[in-house]
């Protein structure tokens, strides 16, 4: 029976400015939480501190899967719907409901010092303004550690 306490990082990082779309982030994600590589078997979650974009987890190898999140996200959520909370322009509102709809946090487990991700996932980050601007989130990661 292993004993040993589980390891605690916490860190708040900044994603730089992106433009309106879906954005693969597993690699900022990991390379500001060095850590990682410290967990046997843990979990990750990276929690975004915004309400008007999002993150999820899905393909991560043909770009051409960005272009259709953002189109089947503009046809799920239109920018021309009447709208009552309007006083940060046509596309704020919009973005809070695709926020709420996709989710601003992600949980990852951790094994043998690395993300365990499928062979063709990756960590997006979901911008839903035109200028959102940059972004910051909250990496928790704990678990056991690697026995050394």
């Amino acid at each position: 029976m292993n004993l040993t306490p589980n390891l605690w990082f916490q860190r708040k990082i900044s994603f730089p400015s992106h433009r309106r779309g879906f954005h693969l982030v597993t690699r900022h994600v990991t390379e500001s939480l060095p850590e990682i590589s410290q967990i046997q078997a843990g979990f990750l979650q990276v929690f975004l501190l915004h309400t008007s974009a999002s993150l999820t987890i899905n393909e991560n190898a043909d770009p051409d899967v960005r272009i259709d999140f953002e189109t089947a996200m503009n046809h799920a959520v239109p920018e021309n719907l009447n709208y009552v909370h309007t006083l940060e322009g046509p596309d704020d509102m919009p973005a809070h409901v695709k926020a709420s709809m996709m989710g601003t946090s992600v949980q990852i487990p951790v094994g043998e010092g690395r993300l365990l991700l499928g062979t063709w996932q990756g960590i997006y980050l979901c911008e839903h303004r035109n200028q959102g601007g940059s972004r910051q989130a909250v990496l928790t990661l704990t678990g056991q550690p690697i026995d050394r």
